[in-house]
C-alpha cells in the first residue's frame, strides 16, 4: 500500500484493515496512548514480524564451533 501525505491515524486504520487473525491481534493489543506515531509503530512491527532475523544464540550453539 503506498499513499501519499496524509497523518498517522489514517495509515494505522488503512493497515488494520489488512490485518487479520494473530496479526490483528497483536495490532490491537497495546494499551491506548502506547504507540504514539506510525513510525514508532512501523518499528515494532518490523521487530514482530521480520522473517529474516537470525534468531537469538543459546549458550549451547557453543558447542557447534568448529
Amino acid at each position: 500500500m503506498m499513499l501519499t501525505g496524509g497523518y498517522d491515524v489514517v495509515y494505522c486504520n488503512m493497515l488494520m484493515s489488512t490485518l487479520s487473525g494473530a496479526t490483528l491481534e497483536w495490532f490491537i493489543s497495546p494499551p491506548d496512548g502506547h504507540i504514539t506515531s506510525f513510525d514508532q509503530f512501523a518499528t515494532l512491527f518490523r521487530e514482530q514480524y521480520l522473517v529474516n532475523r537470525a534468531p537469538a544464540r543459546l549458550s549451547y550453539d557453543v558447542f557447534d564451533v568448529k
